[in-house]
């Protein structure tokens, strides 16, 4: 079996290529031209392709791979920008439908939770899409798409919609990594919300590991949510890594007002993914 990978040098993307030299499977890197190529990704194929300027030939550059785990998407964190919806949708399915017209037979797209929208409580994959923000709305047009295209073209579409995730690598806006620096820059204390919330987080190793599950399971799997299952304040949350790691800091609850754009209290349904995947957790 040959998988092929979309945002490799990603943060999600390189820990998946951490879980394939794990599991010694043949796979084909795609990154974007102006990249940089970790030395992790250096012992793989590794095609140069920009999404938005694409060859003609863009399936067989890419050695006619078995499965595509599509990672890449541009324009994060900044999830109300216009660009997920006028520029990252168009182009993004321009090159999965070109793929799939070429070829390809079985596509892993990560989705996210923000299609879910305001919606609170246990979200499961039967829920009516909801989102109220362009990255949200892209990424939720961008499927409905794909399961049209599924109407005509022949092929396995598994859409991994995920909920959040936390390891090495985040982006410096991320929680964990706000958490880090304020450890390294020697402050007495950790500025954040409430810290109420409950949300669904996963470490990326373990999201890399589903998503390859997932990959290496030949049929079309539809809807899944990539989640713990289990809801976790922030406040909780935060504290554990800082108990985890020893590190010498308190939290200063309440200095930033809680976001607007999501509600208090979601986490995600995980009983198709463990069936999935077959693993029976309570």
């Amino acid at each position: 079996m040959r998988i092929a990978v979309t945002g490799a040098n990603g943060f999600i993307g390189k820990h998946v290529v951490g879980e394939l030299n794990r599991r010694s499977i043949d796979s084909v890197l795609i990154v974007r031209p102006s990249g940089e190529i970790p030395q992790l990704l250096q012992k793989h194929t590794i095609i140069l392709i920009d999404l938005k300027k694409l060859p003609a030939n863009a399936f067989k550059l890419m050695g006619h791979p078995d499965v595509l785990i599509h990672l890449a998407w541009a324009g994060l964190p900044n999830y109300k920008s216009t660009h997920h919806f006028k520029e990252e949708l168009p182009s993004q399915y321009k090159f999965l439908s070109g793929l799939v017209q070429s070829g390809l037979k079985n596509l892993v797209v990560t989705g996210t939770c923000a299609e879910y929208g305001m919606q609170s409580g246990q979200l499961d994959e039967t829920l009516e899409t909801k989102p109220i923000n362009s990255y949200g709305l892209a990424k939720d047009t961008l499927r409905r798409k794909l399961q049209d295209l599924q109407k005509t073209e022949s092929f396995n579409l598994t859409w991994a919609r995920l909920f959040y995730l936390y390891g090495e690598g985040q982006s410096d806006a991320s929680l964990l990594s706000q958490l880090k620096r304020a450890v390294g820059n020697g402050d007495k204390k950790f500025n954040m919300s409430g810290g109420e919330q409950l949300r669904d987080y996963l470490p990326v190793p373990k999201v890399a590991k589903y998503l390859l599950d997932l990959a290496t399971n030949i049929q079309d799997n539809g809807l899944v949510n990539i989640c713990s299952g289990i809801p976790v304040s922030i406040r909780s949350l935060v504290e554990s890594w800082i108990k985890d790691n020893t590190w010498p800091i308190g939290i200063n609850l309440g200095y930033y007002s809680y976001p607007d754009y999501e509600p208090m209290a979601f986490w995600g349904d995980n009983k198709r993914l463990n069936f999935i995947i077959g693993e029976n957790r309570a």
